[in-house]
This record gives structure tokens, sequence and C-alpha cells, in this order.
């Protein structure tokens, strides 16, 4: 699988459910269609509701993966 450019990061660690989410939705919404927001969260509901909110929106989680004290989200931006 080829490496993504991330347009933009988001770090959400310390917020907890719905904020990491609103806010990634904000975020991607200043962003061109096609383009990589790379989202760092630790609420732990965040592993349900970021996979569930691209689901929803129609944005394309790309990866999802850990660090030692956070969870790392790349979410493709819908057309």
């Amino acid at each position: 699988m080829a490496m993504t450019e991330v347009s933009d990061t988001l770090d959400a660690r310390g917020l907890l459910c719905p904020l990491p989410v609103l806010k990634a939705r904000k975020r991607l919404m200043a962003l061109p269609a096609g383009a990589a927001l790379e989202l760092w969260a630790d609420d732990p509901a965040a592993v349900i509701d970021v996979p569930h909110f691209c689901a929803e929106s129609g944005h394309e989680l790309l990866s999802q993966g850990e660090s030692d004290s956070h969870q790392i989200y790349v979410i493709r931006k819908s057309v």
C-alpha cells in the first residue's frame, strides 16, 4: 500500500466522546475533497466512534493504529 500524504493533523488527545469526532468533522469540512486528515485521540470510545463516523459520513478510514499513548487514524475526505 502506498504512503498517503497527510494534509492536516488534529490532536484530539484529552478530549472525550463525542469531541474527537466533532472536531474531525469540522476540520474535514475545511479540507478539499481527497485530502487526508491524521487524527490523534486517546478516548477509548474513539475506537468505535471514528470508524462509525467515517462509515456514516462517507469518508474513507485509510488506517487505524496506536502509539504508546494514543490512537492514530488517517481519514480521507470524501468527494
